[in-house]
């Protein structure tokens, strides 16, 4: 474990981006208490500029806060992110493993299925699935859980093929571990760190595609969240550039420290890889 720190602390991007994602985590948790009450509520008078009328980074057209908005909807943001990356990932590794480990007609089968999904743009396919399940935070985590899983599924596919010829996992069917046994306990744990990497890379994506589908009013309708917040503020952005500006560099903020923080447990979790690229 001091290794892997000693590694990660080496990119110095990678310590700027989770010292980042710590401080929006800790902004998401204690909103309630920074924002008391509902960020649905009227405030003050409308397009107040920032640093004006009590309101530190102003107010949006129907006088609500907007940092209690941003406050609040990190909550929501983050939570979509992290839920939906667990149900792709989840549903990635039970169709790359079994795909790897067994090979053949199970192989080629759940390879096509995997094609098919990805044949669809991902923003189309999930906004169509958000309108037919109805706006709620379930149906946003279902969506992009149903667009975001085939590259899961082909990188766990590809480790199951490279390790499932092994001596230890030969060892393992010679004494006579039962094939599920074998995935659990001695494949996917030799497998698990490209998988982490991937997922702290998905849950940026995912933020991304809640933004967007929210920009485009299908997030749920009692829940605020930063892609709303840009939505709502497209008709006013000469009168007001505030209401868009400061969500947008919330969005911007958490996916570079995602992406930053990814790139670090790259280096950690695959030193040789790492000291090859910079070679």
């Amino acid at each position: 474990m001091i290794a892997f720190w000693t590694r990660f602390a080496r990119h110095k991007g990678a310590v700027i981006g989770l010292v980042v994602l710590v401080a929006l985590v800790a902004l998401a948790l204690l909103a309630p208490l920074l924002f008391p009450g509902s960020p649905w509520t009227m405030a003050g008078r409308p397009f107040a500029p920032p640093m004006t009328g009590g309101f530190l980074l102003g107010s949006d057209t129907l006088g609500r806060d907007l940092a209690a908005g941003i406050a609040h909807g990190a909550r929501i943001s983050m939570l979509i992110g992290l839920v939906s990356t667990l149900v792709t990932v989840g549903v990635g590794v039970v169709i790359g493993a079994t795909a790897g480990y067994f090979g053949g007609r199970v192989d080629d089968a759940l390879m096509r299925l995997t094609e098919l999904f990805q044949t669809v743009p991902s923003l189309i396919f999930a906004v169509v699935l958000v309108a037919i399940l109805t706006p709620s935070i379930a149906s946003t985590v279902a969506a992009i859980a149903a667009v975001s899983w085939p590259p899961v599924a082909r990188l766990v596919r590809a480790e199951f093929l490279s390790l499932r010829g092994r001596e230890f996992v030969l060892a393992s069917r010679m004494g006579g571990q039962s094939d599920l046994v074998i995935i659990c306990r001695q494949i996917l744990p030799n497998a698990m760190a490209p998988i982490i990497v991937s997922a702290s890379l998905m849950i940026a994506t995912a933020i991304l595609m809640e933004s967007a589908i929210s920009f485009l009013g299908l997030g749920d309708p009692d829940l605020m969240s930063w892609g709303y917040q840009v939505g709502a503020a497209r008709t006013v952005i000469r009168q007001a550039w505030w209401m868009s500006f400061f969500p947008g560099v919330a969005i911007v903020l958490t996916v570079l420290a995602l992406n930053l923080v990814g790139e670090g447990l790259n280096d950690a979790l695959n030193p040789r890889l790492a000291r090859r690229g910079r070679v």
